[in-house]
Formats: structure tokens, C-alpha cells, sequence
């Protein structure tokens, strides 16, 4: 899940929601989206998750996959759709079919009322300022891998001896806390 701390980092964030035409409710009172942080905003470099939500979840058959999706009312749906105005793209499948749609626009985030991760404020939604076009996806994954590459980066640069007496310092640290409270 994106990371974004300090003031004002929730605020004015250019997003990108990726709507599947299926990921709507049977009374299609509601639809689900990946909301991510578009890695254009200044807030998207380093971050190794640019999703909002992306909640871990053990399926039956022993494998792990992530929800990274939010429910958002229609009228909510609408509000951001009719923000990102023509800056869109559609999704296709392998075979070229249309099976949903990006958009792009800009709003503030934050905690839900319910649930885990950041969802969009719909009351603040605006355009975006970046235009999201067939690349931008690729875009955003190829950020989060360099973000997940340069952090793997940095720990290999940490030597041994220091990673171990800062897990031993947090490891007391905690020890502290649970024995004086």
C-alpha cells in the first residue's frame, strides 16, 4: 500500500482508478477500483506499492493474492469519472476486448470508514495533471519494481554487523516498552 506521510501529503494526490466493467455490485449500486497514486506525482517515486488499498489475503488452495480494491458508491464513480473527463484509457484483454477503463484525475485521500488502506475523497476530485495514455500502466509497474529494486539495493549495502545491532536495539527497545509499559 502507498505510503504517504507529513502534512499535506494526502492532499491533491493525481491518481489513476482502473475500473473493470465486471467489478460492480448485482443492484449496481456500487463498483470496486484500483486506486493508485500516479507515479508522475511527486509523492510516486520510491514508493514500492503505488496502490491505495492492497490488502494480503491467503486463498484455499494455500496461495497468497492482494485486494487492491475499494468500494465506491455510483454517484462516487461517477464523480471521479466525470473528473478524469477524456483522459482515459480503455483496459483490454489479451484479445483486444474492452473489459474496463483507466482514469486519470487528482483528489485528496485518506483513511476509510471501514476497512484498511487510503480511499479517494470524492468531494475533492478534480483533473489530473498529468494525461495518462497505453503506457502509463507500464509506466507504474516499471516505477514500483525500481523503487523495489533500489530498497533491496540499500539493504545489501548495510553490513551484516549493522543490521544486526539495529534488529538487536529494536528487539530491546520493544523488550523496554512491554516491561515498563
Amino acid at each position: 500500500m502507498a505510503q504517504l506521510k507529513g502534512k499535506g501529503a494526502m492532499r491533491g494526490v493525481n491518481l489513476i482508478a482502473r475500473v473493470y466493467t465486471n467489478a460492480v455490485t448485482k443492484d449496481g449500486a456500487a463498483h470496486y477500483a484500483d486506486v493508485q497514486i500516479d507515479a508522475r506525482d511527486p509523492r510516486g517515486p520510491g514508493q514500492r506499492n503505488l496502490h491505495l488499498k492492497s490488502e494480503r489475503i491467503a486463498t484455499d488452495d494455500g496461495k497468497t493474492r492482494y485486494n487492491q480494491s475499494a468500494r465506491y458508491s455510483a454517484d462516487q464513480m461517477n464523480t471521479i469519472i466525470k473528473a478524469a473527463g477524456s483522459n482515459t484509457v480503455p483496459i483490454t484483454d489479451r484479445n483486444g476486448d474492452p473489459v474496463g477503463m483507466l482514469y486519470g484525475f487528482k483528489a485528496d485521500v485518506m483513511p476509510p470508514s471501514r476497512g484498511t488502506g487510503l480511499v479517494v475523497n470524492t468531494k475533492t476530485v478534480e483533473a489530473s495533471e498529468f494525461e495518462i495514455d497505453n503506457t502509463t500502466m507500464k509506466n507504474q509497474y516499471d516505477s514500483m519494481r525500481a523503487a523495489h529494486i533500489e530498497t533491496e539495493a540499500a539493504r545489501s549495502r548495510t553490513p551484516p554487523a549493522e543490521q544486526s545491532a539495529t534488529a538487536t536495539q529494536s528487539t530491546e527497545s520493544e523488550a523496554e516498552q512491554l516491561t515498563f509499559g
